[in-house]
């Protein structure tokens, strides 16, 4: 009898440890979500501001730009909801976002490259929401990929063709880009498959996307450029 109390208590303490991990990684996806939401706020808020858009266009464009990837990733996915329609806090935390650009920019000057430092933090964070939300659908490993790329750029690309800008995406002049969100995104996968907590992971993919970033936009790493033989007569 006493073993099998002992049994019954196992799979109960079995039980409320996977509980709690589930609700542990749940809530990393959701902060990590809420964080990428702002970080792009920002860049789409400074992105209007070297454009000169009056305060609504500001707050337009940080919402497109922070909110646009996961949108579409929701679309592709037929989630029965989109995010921020479920879940109206990232709505307003992308709009406080753009106002708290707009005060601060009013009071001081933004760094050098923040546009850029800003478009890399969202980049890495919101890959890396975009493959766990695509994971937890059960598509396979290449959709994981392709839906945290794209959750990750689609925002910037629709950031900057509405400021009328050639998009960071496919500028030959700029520094590596998808490919970062590439290599942390297959990181975090590995990494789970030689047994890695998920929210372990998950960080040390958001770590190496941004780390990759910053080190191009600084260090000024960038891809080959594919010419066709016309370009060279």
């Amino acid at each position: 009898m006493t073993k099998y109390r002992y049994t019954i208590s196992s799979i109960l303490e079995d039980f409320a440890n996977v509980l709690q991990y589930i609700y542990c990684t749940c809530m990393l996806v959701y902060v990590l979500g809420l964080l990428g939401v702002a970080v792009f706020a920002v860049s789409g808020a400074l992105a209007a501001g070297q454009k000169h858009f009056d305060w609504v266009g500001v707050v337009v464009l940080a919402v497109i730009t922070s909110l646009g990837g996961g949108t579409l990733r929701d679309v592709l996915l037929d989630r029965p909801l989109i995010f921020w329609i479920k879940d109206p806090n990232y709505l307003w935390v992308a709009i406080g976002s753009a106002f708290l650009t707009i005060l601060y920019c009013s009071c001081l000057r933004p760094p050098m490259k923040a546009l850029l430092i800003a478009d890399a933090l969202g980049l890495a964070l919101f890959a890396i929401v975009g493959a766990q939300i695509a994971e937890a659908t059960g598509v396979p490993a290449l959709v994981v990929v392709v839906m945290g790329i794209l959750t990750g750029v689609a925002g910037g690309v629709l950031r900057d063709v509405l400021s009328n800008d050639v998009p960071l995406l496919f500028r030959s002049t700029e520094t590596i880009y998808s490919v970062t969100a590439l290599g942390g995104i297959l990181a975090y996968l590995l990494l789970q498959e030689f047994s890695v907590q998920r929210a372990t992971s998950s960080i040390i993919g958001v770590v190496i996307i941004a780390a990759l970033r910053l080190w191009a936009i600084f260090f000024d790493i960038k891809l080959p450029v594919f010419r066709t033989p016309s370009d060279t007569e």
